[in-house]
């Protein structure tokens, strides 16, 4: 969102899935109470990636290298991620968790975003142009190469919306976390995606019984008579199995089923917008304080300074994609309920 769109105590425009990066010029402050979680700020560089991107007013954050891991912040911009060249393809599905991903070879026909397949001719684009393995801009360092292929995944068509009355969604599949691990390894618990187990939240695994019980049960605080069909948020999306069955994960664009029997797998993603968000370390919602709502309404800045955290009431309903705060619960607690329960 460009800055004449969005002046102070106005939210960015933009609703897509990864965030809009206005969020990034956004910076918020207020005076917590002595029991308040949150510090009295919130800057903008950290609510999502800080690309450079200096035509646009857009600078490297204070932080010299990617968190947990070394690419370098000053030359971080969209071609870090993105392959302008959208080298990257999918040439063949051999089964429903295999994937080949090549840069030459079939022509690509079209975006791999949408559900489109590669047939015996044609490839189809790897999801949103990501780099693959191997993949280093010129202007970094042969050592920040990628590691990880990029992900399988399909968007519906129209997903730069508001979600005031359904959700839209995207439906990720087999290697959403190992790509982010291109640049985020030590952030990675799970060794098999090949981290260094430091932190604690798992990603890559399989949900267990207990937690894809819970996220289908829970529709708010308060509020658990929730069931699988209906259960699917996107403020806390899943992986769907390890599955690379793009004609599956197409229908699933339209659907509201939360996840199922130890197949399906927590991600990162599933509390981290990919650009950036209102909050944070670009989180779907804010960890800096209890409540979501103060009783059933968006908190107030000055009414409720704790809870609004410098943020407009128009600004917090952006930051939930439009959704009116009779969506959550009343007193709506952290989204981490989602999947743990603790509320």
């Amino acid at each position: 969102t460009a800055d004449v769109d969005m002046p102070q105590g106005l939210p960015p425009l933009q609703l897509t899935p990864g965030g809009d990066f206005g969020w990034l010029k956004k910076e918020y402050t207020w005076t917590p109470s002595a029991d308040s979680m949150g510090t009295g700020r919130s800057k903008g560089e950290r609510h999502g990636h800080s690309i450079v991107a200096a035509d646009f007013g857009y600078v490297a954050d204070s932080r010299t290298v990617a968190p947990g891991g070394v690419y370098p912040g000053a030359a971080l911009s969209c071609i870090s991620c993105h392959d302008p060249h959208g080298r990257y393809r999918i040439t063949s599905l051999p089964g429903p968790t295999t994937v080949v991903f090549a840069t030459s070879g079939k022509p690509t026909r079209g975006s791999g975003s949408y559900g489109d397949t590669p047939d015996a001719t044609t490839a189809v684009g790897a999801y949103r142009l990501l780099g693959g393995a191997g993949y280093v801009p010129r202007s970094v360092a042969a050592e920040n190469a990628f590691t990880y292929k990029p992900p399988v995944a399909v968007a519906p068509a129209t997903f730069n919306r508001s979600e005031a009355t359904s959700d839209t969604r995207v439906s990720y599949g087999q290697g959403t976390s190992e790509w982010c691990a291109n640049c985020h390894p030590l952030m990675h618990s799970y060794l098999p995606l090949g981290g260094s187990g430091l932190l604690v939240h798992p990603v890559g695994a399989p949900l267990p019984t207990e937690i894809y019980g819970n996220y289908n049960r829970y529709r708010g605080t308060g509020v658990l008579n929730g069931n699988a069909t209906t259960a699917y948020l996107s403020l806390v999306p899943f992986q769907v199995d390890n599955t690379t069955d793009v004609p599956r994960l197409k229908t699933l664009t339209t659907s509201t089923q939360g996840p199922t029997a130890n197949s399906d797998v927590v991600m990162c993603l599933s509390c981290h917008r990919a650009h950036a968000s209102a909050f944070s370390s670009s989180l779907r919602w804010s960890m800096e304080n209890e409540f979501i709502t103060v009783d059933n309404a968006y908190p107030d800045p000055v009414a409720n300074p704790d809870q609004a955290q410098g943020r407009t009431v128009a600004e917090t309903q952006q930051a939930y994609y439009g959704r009116p705060a009779s969506a959550f619960g009343r007193w709506q607690r952290v989204l981490c309920n989602k999947c743990h329960l603790k509320d």
